[in-house]
């Protein structure tokens, strides 16, 4: 920071972060340290080159003024980025109430005995920040492919997502298992149904048999019995006669 009797300017350097084919800005920030009204005037070695805004102007007491300049795009880089353009910044006080339109170059005349107070401003080129080479995914050997978490705790959505497709996987394995049981069950009550009748269809002749061979001994008794009475009744009319 320059720090005249007039003003204070910031910074004393102009950085451009330099590169081709694109126009490049950097700004100054001017300060009247007066009770007075200020006027300045920018001036550059390669005005061709630059173009400020505003280049001149007034500056309130005790206020600031905010300065562009903007480097027009350049085809080819300077030998070991150094450049050799300068600027120059003057300042005058002038009468209150004073605008812009007042301002003419014999304000800024030191021969004709006007204070000015200046303060040459050099122009310094930086390299552009590179920007981070990407990290490939999987690119540590051997890591497994565990959920990451994020600083501020969330997990990913790829692993929410393969985390949602595992939880799903398990439903699904349950649910079949599920139905597994289901079917056993049922296949070992038909099973237990099917033995119960075929027990009975076997034991149904069986039945048959113990009830045809009671009925044909009934059938003979009673033959029998009818036989004896017959008989008895024979020989009682034989007797008779």
């Amino acid at each position: 920071m320059s720090n005249g009797e007039l003003f204070s300017i910031e910074p004393l350097e102009l950085k451009f972060p330099f590169e081709l084919k694109k126009q490049i800005s950097c700004a100054l920030q001017l300060f009247n340290k007066t009770d007075s009204y200020v006027a300045f005037k920018v001036k550059t070695t390669n005005p061709k080159k630059y173009c400020v805004r505003p280049n001149t102007g007034i500056v309130l007491p005790r206020s600031t003024c905010d300065i562009m300049v903007a480097m027009q795009a350049q085809k080819e880089a300077p030998p070991d980025m150094q450049c050799k353009d300068k600027f120059l910044l003057q300042c005058v006080k002038t009468f209150d109430g004073a605008s812009t339109k007042d301002i003419n170059s014999e304000m800024f005349n030191k021969e004709a005995g006007h204070s000015v107070e200046e303060c040459k401003l050099r122009v310094v080129y930086v390299s552009p920040p590179q920007p981070p080479s990407p990290v490939p995914e999987g690119s540590e050997e051997g890591s497994s492919p565990r959920g990451s978490v994020s600083e501020n705790g969330n997990v990913s959505s790829v692993d929410f997502t393969q985390a949602s497709r595992g939880f799903t996987e398990r439903s699904d394995t349950q649910d079949k298992y599920a139905e597994a049981r289901a079917l056993i069950t049922r296949l070992t009550e038909e099973k237990s149904n099917a033995i119960q009748q075929n027990n009975k269809f076997h034991q149904e002749p069986d039945l048959l048999k113990r009830e045809g061979n009671k009925n044909r001994s009934g059938v003979s008794f009673v033959i029998i019995v009818l036989i004896g009475l017959l008989g008895m009744t024979m020989g009682y009319l034989m007797r008779k006669t």
